[in-house]
């Protein structure tokens, strides 16, 4: 790709043609992925979304959003501190995600049911507490869905200690179509800019979200929806819905 190539209108151009390749070669997948989800809102399970670093931006998709499914939660390594009682210094530790023992920590803080849904987001899908949390959800009977970059996963080597990635744990995985670094457009003498995992992740789990509504829908159940808390009577109609979840969803400030 020449200098001349890297633009906004580059970038909406390359990015659509991505998003528009996933929605038709990733569409098993997501009905895959929407079955997982529609089973555990049946079975009154609450989903648990996990990320780190910028892969939070799409567990904050996933959880508490207009539009999106009331049982779900968003874990993270901060909530060792928020809940788990520990000290905010350790949030300092930018390695902290590839220490043994974070994912097991953040799972026991929340005490999931065994009816619960994993959602696991990582791009790369090797970082150690990503693999960790996937492998500790499976030991205890839940299923696991990945949002994942199998891209870039295959190209560079496992770091967990069994030797696994997320996507090799994973019941289903959800492959974001991003290239190996994430970024999109390449520059001129080496690297490239602008990445494009949150783009299609977000594409990939609504999708999800969408067919997961339809199946739930076929099957006579209402789907337990957050309407905007900036429309009148919309908050008070959440927290009802909350209610059914009380104790086993958590909404904070963000």
């Amino acid at each position: 790709m020449s200098a001349g190539s890297v633009s906004a209108d580059s970038f909406a151009r390359e990015s659509r043609a991505v998003l528009d390749g996933i929605t038709t070669s990733a569409r098993d997948d997501v009905r895959r992925a929407a079955g997982l989800i529609a089973d555990c809102v049946r079975a009154d399970g609450v989903v648990q979304a996990f990320g780190t670093g910028h892969s939070q931006a799409l567990v904050l998709e996933i959880a508490g959003r207009a539009g999106g499914l009331v049982p779900t939660n968003r874990l993270s390594i901060a909530d060792l501190v928020l809940y788990g009682g520990e000290r905010p210094e350790v949030l300092a530790d930018p390695l902290q995600e590839r220490e043994s023992g974070v994912a097991a920590r953040i799972y026991a803080l929340v005490e999931p049911r065994p009816e619960d849904l994993f959602v696991i987001v990582s791009n790369s899908g090797v970082n150690n507490v990503v693999v960790e949390m996937a492998l500790h959800a499976k030991e205890r009977g839940h299923r696991v869905l990945a949002v994942t970059s199998l891209a870039h996963t295959r190209a560079v080597p496992a770091s967990h200690p069994s030797g696994r990635k997320l996507a090799d744990v994973a019941d289903v995985v959800l492959d974001n179509a991003a290239p190996r670094g994430d970024a999109l457009l390449e520059l001129p003498g080496g690297g490239a800019v602008c990445a494009l995992s949150t783009l299609t992740g977000v594409m990939l789990v609504q999708m999800a979200v969408a067919e997961s509504a339809a199946l739930l829908l076929a099957a006579g159940v209402r789907p337990p929806v957050y309407v905007s808390a900036n429309v009148p009577g919309g908050f008070e109609g959440n927290l009802v819905l909350e209610e059914r979840y009380a104790g086993r969803i958590r909404r904070t400030a963000s």
